[in-house]
C-alpha cells in the first residue's frame, strides 16, 4: 500500500509543480483579487424622473467584472427600481446612500420617496439577460435591458 501510494505522489508532484509554474506567470488580479482596481469600470447613471427613460441604452456586462452605477432619482415623482432577477444575478459588494454604506446579503428592488443618489458596487456573477422596471409600468423607456456575457 505505502508503494502504491508512493508511486502516486511521484507521478502527481511534477504535474503540480507545471501548474504552478503556469500560474506564477498568469499576473491575474493581484492581491485585491476582482475588487482590484483594474478590474472595476463605472456603468452609465439610471435616472428615475417621471415619463424620462431609465437609461439612453441597454447596459452589456462581462461576468466576473465588479461595476459601480449611480441611480439618481429628480424626486418628480415617488418612484422604485425593480429587479429580482438582476439583482439574484450579481454578488453586490455595497451600496452607499448619501454617505451610509449597505452591505446587503440580496436586494429585490430600490425605492425613491424624493431627490437623491445610490450607488451600487457589484461583480456581475450569472450570464444571461435581464431587467431592471419601473413597477406597475408598461413603457419600453420606464425598463433597462442588461446582458451578462
Amino acid at each position: 500500500m505505502r508503494l502504491l501510494l508512493t508511486a502516486v505522489l511521484a507521478l502527481c508532484l511534477p504535474l503540480a509543480a507545471v501548474a504552478q509554474d503556469e500560474d506564477d506567470d498568469d499576473p491575474g488580479f493581484g492581491l485585491a483579487g476582482i475588487l482590484s482596481a483594474g478590474n472595476k469600470q463605472n456603468l452609465p447613471p439610471i435616472t428615475l424622473s417621471a415619463g424620462m427613460p431609465l437609461a439612453e441604452a441597454p447596459l452589456s456586462l462581462t461576468s466576473g467584472t465588479y461595476y459601480e452605477i449611480e441611480i439618481e432619482a429628480d424626486g418628480s415623482q415617488e418612484l422604485a427600481l425593480v429587479g429580482p432577477e438582476f439583482f439574484r444575478a450579481v454578488w453586490i459588494d455595497g451600496i452607499v446612500i448619501e454617505g451610509l454604506e449597505v452591505r446587503p446579503l440580496g436586494l429585490d428592488s430600490v425605492e425613491f420617496d424624493e431627490a437623491g443618489t445610490m450607488e451600487i458596487g457589484f461583480v456581475a456573477i450569472r450570464p444571461g439577460r435581464y431587467e431592471l422596471r419601473v413597477p406597475g409600468s408598461t413603457g419600453d423607456t420606464q425598463r433597462l435591458e442588461i446582458t451578462i456575457e
